[in-house]
């Protein structure tokens, strides 16, 4: 692909290609960065590291909070580009404060579209769309996510042996 990103753009792009790698290889994104790594463009921006280093420490309530709002989509079915991309949207969006949610939201919609299908805009858009309408209510978003994992995580236990629950995959509303 020979899409040319700039600023935080080529920042963003270059956190995604850094948890992409690192999930792919089942590593954590220090030892990414501790050893070899393929980039697009670089040198390696500060503010990619400090994205892509942040979102990996706060992996579990970002997917938490993927997991919540891709409805209809658990997280393992998800394509590896749009599952890291939500991931560092998240982590700008809720522990980034010197960057506006539209904008993030905006950025990444536009990665989705250097680096996903031909869905993976809209339904990045319409997962992102989804927290930042919880963040505008005044909702604790990752609160909230732990609390419906739990309660998901109830219902499975309750499930008689012989009745499955029901699958989380289906059609996504993006």
């Amino acid at each position: 692909m020979s899409t040319h990103f700039g600023g935080r753009t080529l920042a963003r792009s270059q956190a995604l290609q850094l948890l992409f790698q690192a999930e792919a290889n089942g590593r954590a994104v220090i030892e990414v960065l501790d050893g070899e790594y393929a980039l697009s463009e670089g040198p390696l921006d500060d503010y990619a590291r400090r994205l892509a280093l942040g979102a990996d420490e706060v992996r579990p309530d970002l997917d938490a909070v993927i997991s919540m709002r891709a409805r209809g989509w658990s997280l393992s079915r998800l394509n590896a580009v749009d599952r890291n991309l939500l991931r560092l949207a998240l982590y700008e969006m809720l522990l980034v404060d010197d960057v506006d949610v539209p904008i993030t939201i905006d950025e990444c919609v536009e990665l989705a579209k250097a680096y996903g299908t031909d869905e993976s805009s809209r339904f990045v858009n319409g997962v992102l769309g989804r927290v930042a309408d919880d963040l505008e209510a005044g909702v604790d978003v990752v609160a909230a996510a732990r609390e419906a994992a739990r309660t998901r995580a109830a219902e499975r236990d309750e499930a008689p042996a012989d009745e499955a629950p029901a699958p989380a995959d289906g059609v996504a509303e993006a």
